[in-house]
């Protein structure tokens, strides 16, 4: 667990849910108010760090790399769920997915991909054989690696993540709810990566719908993430 974190914290740090619309309301990209989500926190041990990217050693003036992770250990309820993050803008430098078990010394996983475009992106873990062991916690980071040899410049965001058994109760309310309201469930529950999970899959099926980049947007902003809650705000995509 410590192999990704002691290298993150080299680096410089800079680093919502869905309630259809009324009848009339315009689903353009407009600026509008967002239904209340509350994300309670899991009361579980000490927090953990999360680190964040800024511009350091990208050559690119202003490049913003950031998890959408609290900054505490995130809880899901799926072996292997898709991890998000935003990138203020594409790269010509590689960017490298990471994640390393909590008792590990090596990463379960190491994956480069092209940054090719700037905004909220995923990284589905089932596609790369990855599965989450139940209560252990995992660290995972994407760095932008603008120069291999040189680790240092690498500008790097990274948080925690803990899979937990899923409580039948939780899982009957968000299957009734049905897939719209299921993501203020989760976020109720503590399971944060189930919320912004949910939340995000329905942004990528309906990427006009204000509505639902404000509700992600009030989520982000609950866990201290202003510069993605902007960008989903601006109705960016």
């Amino acid at each position: 667990m410590r192999y990704a974190l002691s290298t993150a914290l080299m680096l410089s740090v800079a680093i919502p849910f869905f309630v259809p619309p009324a009848a009339g309301v315009d689903n353009s990209r407009a600026s509008v108010a967002a239904t209340a989500v509350v994300y309670k926190p899991p009361m579980r041990g000490a927090p953990a760090s999360r680190i964040g990217g800024g511009s350091r050693g990208t050559g690119e003036a202003d490049f913003v790399l950031s998890v959408l992770a609290p900054d505490h250990t995130g809880l899901t309820s799926h072996a292997q769920p898709t991890l998000y993050w935003y990138a203020s803008g594409p790269s010509i430098a590689t960017l490298e997915v990471t994640v390393i078990a909590e008792v590990a010394e090596l990463p379960v996983l190491t994956q480069n991909l092209n940054l090719t475009r700037g905004g909220v992106q995923s990284f589905d873990l089932a596609k790369h054989g990855v599965t989450l062991k139940p209560d252990t916690e995992y660290e995972w980071f994407v760095s932008v690696v603008p120069d291999p040899s040189q680790r240092s410049k690498d500008v790097t965001s990274g948080g925690t993540i803990r899979r937990v058994s899923p409580d039948p109760a939780v899982q009957a309310r968000a299957a009734a709810a049905g897939e719209r309201q299921a993501p203020m469930i989760y976020a109720e529950a503590g399971l944060w990566y189930d919320a912004i999970g949910a939340l995000s899959r329905l942004i990528e099926l309906h990427p006009d719908n204000a509505e639902l980049h404000a509700q992600r947007a009030a989520l982000l902003d609950q866990v201290g993430l202003p510069a993605v809650a902007s960008y989903d705000r601006a109705g960016t995509r």
